[in-house]
């Protein structure tokens, strides 16, 4: 019996589904690492216990260092899609719908998802990286020695600036996006830049304005939270610093799609 026991763990079945139930633990147990974390950071911010000079320094980096990528990355692919759009539907004589479909297209997902996109490889991988190498060199752990909340020193200024910054990047991307779709639009089919901006006036709805504004408080709010929790929990040198940023990343990714998911369901299924 011992000698079939020790047989079957050295299976490629055992591995591969004692990898999968130890890969889901881990998961369990970040996730629930993160949502304490978040009920820390709410309740740091509901009693307003927040260091006002680092919370102006991160929205500046949270909002303008990130704001060129942002606006690169909203802006290509704008003029990707309006190129590829544009020109067919003039031709299908469907001209009138060219700046509704994209404005569409823009406000509703690519401003805030693109947006987010860039704040994570940008902002959110430096704060994991900038946390880890904190926790690693023990600079966390001397911060609570002198009896310092590290949740409120560390992740509140961050989290509350991806929360205040993350919608006016969001906006600012948008408009440059609709733009530069107007423009490409009008280069590769003649579409004129009243003929698109009439159309576009008329697919935009204050609750399309206000789901996106609210889609990028979430998006700002969770990127900043995660890369926080990712960094703070980072350990092994050197090796846990790149694996915490890698975390942080890939977490941030799977959790704004999926907060994309539940706003598209809930406002516009």
């Amino acid at each position: 019996m011992g000698s079939l026991q020790k047989y079957y763990k050295q299976s490629a079945t055992y591995k591969i589904f004692s990898g999968i139930f130890i890969e889901f633990a881990n998961f369990l147990d970040t996730l629930g690492k993160i949502t304490l974390n978040g009920i820390e950071v709410l309740k740091c911010i509901l009693k307003w216990q927040i260091d006002k000079k680092e919370l102006f320094d991160q929205c500046y980096r949270f909002g303008i260092t990130s704001l060129p990528i942002t606006l690169s990355i909203v802006g290509m692919t704008s003029i990707i899609v309006a190129s590829q759009v544009a020109l067919e539907m003039v031709k299908q004589g469907g001209g009138n719908f060219v700046g509704l479909l994209m404005t569409m297209l823009i406000v509703r997902e690519v401003g805030v998802i693109m947006s987010g996109f860039a704040i994570i490889s940008m902002i959110g991988s430096s704060l994991a990286s900038e946390i880890a190498t904190m926790r690693v060199t023990e600079q966390i752990d001397a911060i609570e020695v002198l009896k310092v909340n590290p949740i409120r020193y560390l992740f509140v200024p961050r989290v509350l600036s991806g929360i205040l910054m993350m919608p006016p990047v969001v906006i600012i991307a948008a408009v440059v996006g609709v733009i530069a779709g107007a423009v490409t639009s009008n280069l590769t089919s003649g579409l004129g830049y009243r003929a698109f901006f009439d159309s576009a006036w008329l697919g935009i709805y204050m609750k399309d304005l206000g789901v996106c504004l609210l889609k990028s408080v979430f998006f700002g709010g969770t990127i900043a939270l995660i890369s926080c929790s990712s960094g703070y929990y980072a350990s092994g040198g050197a090796k846990g610093v790149g694996e915490a940023t890698n975390k942080a990343v890939v977490w941030s990714f799977v959790a704004i799609v999926i907060w994309d998911m539940i706003f598209a369901i809930a406002f516009f299924f």
